[in-house]
């Protein structure tokens, strides 16, 4: 159920509106179902209904009247609530209507109950699917009605009367996100061609600034050299930065200011001192040395992403609200770095999922420092020429979505578990379609049967309980490719497998050897390990996936 609550100062004119079958083709049935004290006249159900509406606004207004004798009447004295049920849900009887008005009213602070002096008010059903409750806010003793914070408090009511009902569950949020477009402005954006309105635009433009920024200076320059962005640097007295506004240019009309917005107004998270905040906690890429391999920030990148899953599942949930916020902020610049035909469906990932980036929880950004950077850095660098890498990016990102969702549900976070869910579909069809040349490209490079035979061996050792499942699978060619040449490296094939196992397990992979296929190719570019290392390494890990718990068993035991 959704509430809508608003004010005015014309008693007569809402009733006229809540009773009229006229003008407002969905006013079938008009007729009270409820009023402060059970016996106020029904126009709707009246023989007179011009007589029985005068008698019911006279009534209404009474204590208003009383109160503006002494002055104490507010000018706008009425209080205005629709609570629409949802298109599913069953047709609730008229007393079932009237214990949510009762019940909505009471939780407002509108008519508290037991509470002689509450204000007057009805509830007026005029379709199926819908009632208006009409309030005056002077009491009984003439004081104001105390009804502070109520479309908070009606929510929460209608969150229960829901359940009580059994009926559809509204996706509610925590008030953390940021500020939809108003209706002037969704109007003004349509008037000029755009697809969104520019509060809308400028809050992707500034999020991408922010993903690809790595101090508040080079925030700020890049902001300013944006095609059709103006921005505003605004300071204190004594020359320190306070804060930045931002315009879209196309707002700018002849004679007229742009219309400008602070990056407060644009998100919570987007003000100057929490960007601020996240740019402090990046590390900074080594330089490079003679003689000395840069780390690939891709793969850098890949293998924090890789690790935010296990991060969400301990009990520190600022440094988890970290890590959604620093995944988000990746999720911001892949559109920078990937092919055209992939950008649609990661932009619309990244806008999706910024809803998940916040909650009531506060962020600890220092956990999040080698992310950041290495987000940083990949910005830095020419857009990769192999597949694979984003690839091996996109299939990790999946994984964090679930794992967002999942921890957004245990906290009853409805909205971002609705935004994770959303991203997830974005996010899947850029996979499915950056992952097809670099698999296809593996598959071709298939080694010898025998090689192969050999794979299959190490995989029911390994991985016993999924090997038909990745034998079965398209990927199967492209992951003993990964295998052979993980070996051509160097690398011990029973390794590298049970070091994957570890890292992922298999029991939500949509494609288990393309899961795997990806991870081994990350594996076997890093260094390898001295033949006394790996057999170690390899003496550990052959028994990890027969004696470590599952993930799911871990965190059962620790409820």
């Amino acid at each position: 159920m959704i509430a809508k609550i608003g004010g005015g100062k014309d008693t007569a004119g809402l009733i006229r509106y809540l009773f009229d079958t006229k003008k407002a083709k969905d006013h079938t049935d008009p007729h009270l179902v409820a009023s402060w004290d059970g016996f106020a006249p029904d126009p709707g159900r009246a023989d007179d209904f011009d007589a029985t509406k005068r008698l019911l606004v006279a009534d209404l207004d009474l204590h208003v009247k009383q109160a503006r004798r002494l002055g104490r009447a507010p000018e706008k004295h009425i209080w205005h609530c629709s609570v629409r049920a949802a298109e599913t849900d069953r047709i609730l009887s008229d007393e079932e209507w009237a214990d949510i008005a009762r019940r909505v009213v009471a939780a407002t602070g509108i008519a508290p109950d037991d509470d002689p002096d509450g204000c007057r008010w009805v509830a007026v059903r005029h379709a199926p699917d819908h009632i208006h409750i009409a309030a005056t806010k002077v009491r009984a003793d003439l004081r104001t009605a105390r009804h502070w914070n109520d479309y908070i408090t009606a929510d929460r009511e209608l969150a229960a009367i829901e359940k009580e009902y059994g009926l559809h569950k509204v996706v509610r949020g925590d008030r953390t996100a940021a500020k939809r477009p108003t209706r002037a402005e969704q109007e003004k954006a349509l008037r000029a061609g755009q697809e969104k309105p520019a509060r809308e635009r400028l809050r992707a433009t500034v999020r991408t600034a922010v993903a690809a920024a790595s101090s508040m200076e080079e925030f700020v320059h890049l902001l300013s050299h944006l095609n059709g962005v103006l921005v505003e640097v605004v300071y204190f007295p004594s020359g320190d930065v306070r804060g930045y506004k931002v315009a879209a240019e196309d707002t700018t009309t002849a004679g007229k200011e742009p219309v400008w917005f602070s990056g407060s107004e644009l998100a919570p998270d987007l003000s100057f001192p929490k960007i601020r905040q996240r740019l402090e906690a990046i590390d900074r890429q080594p330089a490079d040395q003679p003689g000395r391999r840069r780390p690939n920030p891709w793969y850098q990148a890949t293998a924090a992403t890789e690790r935010i899953p296990h991060r969400l599942d301990q009990d520190d949930d600022q440094a988890s609200q970290a890590h959604l916020a620093a995944f988000g902020e990746a999720l911001d610049a892949l559109p920078l770095l990937t092919p055209q035909t992939l950008r649609t469906q990661l932009r619309e990932a990244a806008t999706a999922f910024e809803r998940a980036t916040r909650s009531r929880i506060g962020a600890e950004h220092h956990h999040t420092r080698a992310l950041r950077g290495a987000v940083r850095a990949m910005v830095r660098e020419p857009a990769p020429k192999d597949g694979a890498i984003l690839a091996m990016f996109l299939d990790a990102a999946i994984l964090v979505v679930i794992a967002a969702a999942r921890w957004h549900e245990l906290r009853h976070h409805d909205q971002q578990v609705a935004a994770a869910q959303e991203t997830l579909h974005h996010l899947q069809a850029a996979y499915d379609q950056a992952s097809v040349e670099p698999l296809a490209a593996l598959a071709s490079r298939r080694p010898p049967r025998q090689v192969v035979d050999r794979h299959i061996r190490q995989l029911r050792q390994v991985v016993p309980e999924h090997v038909d499942q990745i034998i079965e699978d398209p990927a199967f060619d492209a992951l003993t490719t990964a295998l052979a040449e993980a070996e051509a490296a160097g690398h011990n094939a029973s390794t590298v497998l049970a070091q994957a196992l570890t890292q992922r397990t298999l029991d939500d992979a949509h494609s288990p050897a393309r899961a795997l296929t990806w991870r081994i190719h990350r594996l076997a570019d890093r260094h390898v390990p001295g033949p006394r290392t790996q057999a170690v390494t390899r003496a550990h890990h052959i028994a990890v996936p027969s004696t470590a718990p599952r993930p799911e068993q871990s965190r059962a035991r620790r409820r």
